[in-house]
């Protein structure tokens, strides 16, 4: 699964893990991903890799649970 947000682009980032001593390592800054169903503007339901930002915010719309069948 690749670490980039469908909806924004949001993808990882680099910089330093810095110790005590001052030393610098390189490191990985990664999006907090999450698989979801969402459903696009046509109304159609299809799974997504969206980060937890656009969940938050609204910027993607999940579909209404279906009633149980009894």
């Amino acid at each position: 699964m690749s670490k980039v947000c469908e909806n924004c682009g949001k993808k990882p980032q680099v910089g330093n893990n810095v110790s005590h001593a001052n030393n610098k390592s390189k490191r990985r800054f990664v999006p907090n991903l999450r698989q979801v169903r969402a459903q696009k503007a046509s109304g159609e339901v299809c799974t997504m890799t969206v980060c937890t930002r656009c969940l938050r915010s609204g910027a993607v719309v999940k579909p209404v649970a279906r009633a149980k069948a009894e």
